[in-house]
């Protein structure tokens, strides 16, 4: 599988610093413009205000209406009012008559005063606008610095302000523009009064702010450049500190983990020397611990695995001991046609507490167990070899179910301090008559199906079970079995096995089972009733012991 090539810690640092840095620095430079260009307009507009109206002080008012007069007089001359705009011929002339007025003492005089303002203060130009509100037009005496007079519309150069129409005494406030021929200019006009305080002309004063913007370009510039490479050196240097303090840690301890698992000198994390004095130190410190406790937790489990094969082993042995202690020879007795016999024991454990026993007393009798050990794996395992022993070995010298079981029953009391018991059906069979004596301490009911019947539950009044008081004495109970009676004794594994629905295969499918085919031999007999527990079961776990013996008799 190709590789993925995965970005790095420091790579990621550095960009996303500079994307950092490019924000801000466009951000800061245009806060800083328009802070400046607010500041420097606010400024100049106060300034050429100032200046305009100084202008409407400063020079001779009565040079100016003496002037305006003559200016008036050429401009009537040459325009036709009537006729709407000023038509090339007539602009001609207009200029034409103008011209004998450039050498008038009045109009020198007042050139003369607005050059040498515009001079004193530096500015871009200083001139008179008079605007005549019967034609709407306009008249521009100006410093030595442009044309001297020029004809203009009033509400095509000043569409905004033709309010000045209704209120002379207003002027012109200030305001910036920026053409290609003369670029940024801030403009301001104020008014000029006759003796007689009415409004005749308007003072304006132009200056250039094209070196002050260009300053503002410039230092927004230089500030952004300069933030830019401030920012970068002290990117590197907090680089170079993340590099050494972070990104170097954690591809010590990133080392150290893929190391772990390949290398067979496990204190990896151990030999890191990792002090930051951050989360970095405590994530270094806790893997510390955590390889303490791995190693720990393996030699640990690798000691349970070795314990754990050990006890399986013994366990198997168990298994067989235990599987060799019970009868598994079938015919079980070869010689004797009296009866087919077959027995089964399926532990839910590797051992279980179930057993099953038969054997000849003597040349006549059969001995018959089955029973079951409370609880389940080693311990009932023990009980349940100690209950078998006692009970074949007592019914062996002789005696009735009744009195082996209370021989029995004494010996298990004994040193019970477990509190274990155990259930037992014991019967000793005549195989001769088909006569029988059993008891039953606490066992299930056996099934019995005579010649040609069907299987059903023989219900008795039961004894208490085995190992559960000193001093009992157990019923008895007689019984007859008649050439092809069928007998058949389980544990309470069989009626007690359990779906994934919790429900319990019960008495009713017990029956079912055996009279599914009730003629077959004791073998099949038993492995029907298997089958049905299995396929009931189905994937739910086996929580019991399942014991079953089933006997056919066929003595004449």
């Amino acid at each position: 599988m190709k590789k993925v090539k995965k970005l790095s810690l420091g790579f990621k640092t550095v960009i996303s610093i500079l994307i950092m840095v490019v924000l801000l620095s466009a951000i800061e430079g245009s806060i800083a413009k328009i802070i400046f260009d607010r500041t420097i307009n606010s400024e100049y507009e106060k300034n050429v205000t100032n200046l305009a109206e100084t202008v409407s002080v400063a020079i001779t008012r009565n040079t100016a209406l003496r002037l305006k007069e003559k200016v008036a007089d050429v401009f009537a001359a040459s325009y036709n009012a009537d006729a709407g705009e000023m038509d090339e011929a007539e602009y001609e002339a207009y200029m034409s008559n103008f011209a004998g007025l450039l050498e008038d003492p009045d109009y020198k005089e007042l050139t003369y005063q607005l050059d040498t303002i515009r001079v004193k203060n530096d500015v871009e130009s200083v001139y008179l606008i008079y605007v005549d509100p019967d034609v709407l037009k306009t008249i521009y005496i100006a410093d030595g610095s442009d044309d001297p007079c020029l004809p203009g519309d009033f509400d095509a150069l000043y569409e905004s302000n033709m309010f000045i129409l209704d209120d002379p005494d207003l002027g012109f406030p200030a305001y910036i523009t920026n053409t290609p021929e003369y670029g940024w200019l801030v403009s301001a006009g104020a008014p000029i009064y006759d003796d007689e305080g009415n409004v005749f002309a308007y003072s304006f004063v132009d200056i250039s702010m094209n070196d002050v913007k260009a300053i503002a370009s410039s230092f927004a510039a230089i500030l952004l450049v300069t933030t830019i490479v401030i920012v970068l050196i002290f990117s590197f240097i907090y680089i170079q500190f993340i590099r050494r303090t972070v990104v170097k840690p954690i591809n010590s301890l990133s080392d150290a983990a893929l190391s772990y698992t390949e290398s067979e000198n496990k204190n990896v994390f151990e030999k890191l020397k990792i002090h930051t004095g951050d989360e970095i130190e405590n994530l270094s410190d806790a893997m510390k611990q955590m390889e303490k406790d791995i190693d720990k937790y393996i030699n640990d489990i690798t000691s349970i695995t070795a314990e754990k094969e050990r006890i399986g082993a013994e366990l198997n042995v168990a298994t067989q001991i235990q599987a060799d202690m019970l009868p598994r020879i079938f015919p079980p007795f070869p010689d004797i046609d009296a009866f087919d016999l077959y027995a089964s024991m399926d532990p839910a454990k590797e051992v279980g507490g179930d057993f099953y026993d038969f054997f000849m007393v003597d040349n006549d009798h059969l001995g018959l167990v089955v029973a079951d050990v409370s609880g389940k794996g080693v311990p009932a395992a023990l009980f349940m070899v100690i209950a078998k022993t006692l009970i074949k070995n007592r019914a062996l010298t002789g005696g009735t179910p009744s009195e082996i079981l209370s021989y029995a029953n004494e010996q298990l009391c004994e040193g019970n301090e477990a509190e274990l018991f155990v259930t037992v059906w014991l019967a000793i069979l005549d195989i001769r008559t088909g006569k029988g004596v059993a008891a039953n301490a606490g066992h299930e009911h056996p099934a019995l199906r005579r010649a040609d019947g069907s299987f059903e539950l023989v219900m008795y009044k039961h004894s208490p079970a085995v190992a559960t008081m000193e001093g009992m004495r157990f019923r008895e109970h007689e019984f007859e079995l008649h050439p092809g009676d069928t007998l058949m004794c389980y544990t309470d594994g069989v009626t007690e096995a359990t779906n994934k629905n919790n429900e319990l295969f019960g008495n009713d499918r017990l029956l079912a089972a055996l009279n599914k085919d009730p003629d077959a031999d004791v073998e099949n007999i038993i492995r029907n009733v298997k089958d049905d527990i299995d396929a009931f079961v189905g994937e739910a776990p086996q929580f019991d012991d399942i014991t079953m013996l089933c006997l056919k008799y066929k003595a004449e």
